[in-house]
């Protein structure tokens, strides 16, 4: 096991018993919501999981200590600190572990962490992507390229609806990442269940997805999987309505010259207000539906 590594004893022991163990993100809880909003919805996923027969394993970074499983109590400390908590990325996890700091973990780095604790599968809201603009700016998540090298399944309710989708999905094909819609066969967009994007790989089941996962480890190709699955219908906002939200965020963040890993929060924060709370609570529905269905595929993925 890493030196810098420490696995919850609840995770320790669902290896031990060959229970499912389902990876959660914490930059959800210190950049992505409100307190005590994160702590509730934290808790209210890593119960879900467990009412789902498997076991959940929040990632993070406390005093520079790789961390695969967190307690109340720590999860209440991340959602206290909040934005305060640097947020990591794969480019700042040695920098954080060496300085013994608190970082919250985005896609990239709870990806890399979730496979040293041996971890297969992720559940998110949204993973990073291309930034509209980025034929500009540059501006591509690293989760993109992590997808493209480290070995955990990915499941999410699309990119991120602030991102470019078109240029997300032609650059996860272009890194060779298998994309898989679960009863879609086209990309979700985050707050609302579809886009027009085309998803090449549709599968109707958990046990087919296990089963492509399995089949793409054995055969060492390495990297991840990332699974697409929408929103529920009953809390898909809609379309037009949140597309000219995101619009007057997205130019709002460019006149105030914000940049970087700064953009997503901002974003999201700004939304929020926007829609007077309607897109959070439309993330925390797609986070759990998320992880419901990431119990089911890890349940099915033989040990």
């Amino acid at each position: 096991m890493n030196k810098f590594l420490d696995i919850a004893l609840e995770v320790k022991k669902a290896f031990l018993e060959k229970k499912p163990v389902v990876a959660l993100e914490s930059t959800i809880i210190s950049h992505g919501m409100p307190y005590p909003k994160n702590v509730q919805t934290a808790l209210a996923v890593e119960q879900t999981i467990r009412d789902h027969g498997a076991v959940p394993a929040t990632i993070a970074i406390i005093g520079g200590r790789l961390k695969a499983g967190l307690s109340p109590e720590q999860l209440e400390y991340f959602g206290k600190k909040g934005t305060v908590i640097t947020k990591v990325s794969r480019r700042d996890l040695a920098t954080v572990v060496a300085r013994g700091e608190d970082g919250a973990t985005t896609v990239s780095a709870t990806m890399i962490i979730a496979q040293m604790a041996g971890i297969d599968v992720f559940a998110t809201g949204g993973v990073g992507g291309v930034h509209r603009k980025a034929e500009l700016t540059m501006d591509i998540s690293a989760d993109l390229d992590e997808l493209a090298r480290t070995q955990v399944l990915v499941v999410c309710a699309g990119a991120k609806a602030i991102l470019d989708l078109p240029k997300t999905a032609e650059y996860l094909e272009t890194k060779g990442v298998a994309t898989v819609g679960y009863q879609t066969s086209v990309m979700p967009a985050f707050y609302t269940r579809a886009s027009m994007v085309p998803i090449s790989v549709r599968s109707e089941t958990a046990e087919d997805i296990a089963n492509i996962w399995s089949t793409q480890k054995a055969l060492g190709i390495g990297g991840g999987l990332l699974v697409t699955n929408p929103i529920p219908e009953i809390y898909s906002m809609d379309r037009a309505y949140i597309e000219s939200k995101i619009e007057e965020a997205v130019n709002e963040c460019e006149r105030l010259g914000i940049k970087g890993k700064d953009t997503t929060p901002f974003l999201l924060e700004r939304i929020q207000e926007l829609t007077g709370g309607s897109s959070l609570e439309a993330n925390i529905k797609l986070v759990i539906n998320n992880a419901i269905l990431a119990c089911q595929i890890a349940a099915n993925i033989k040990r």
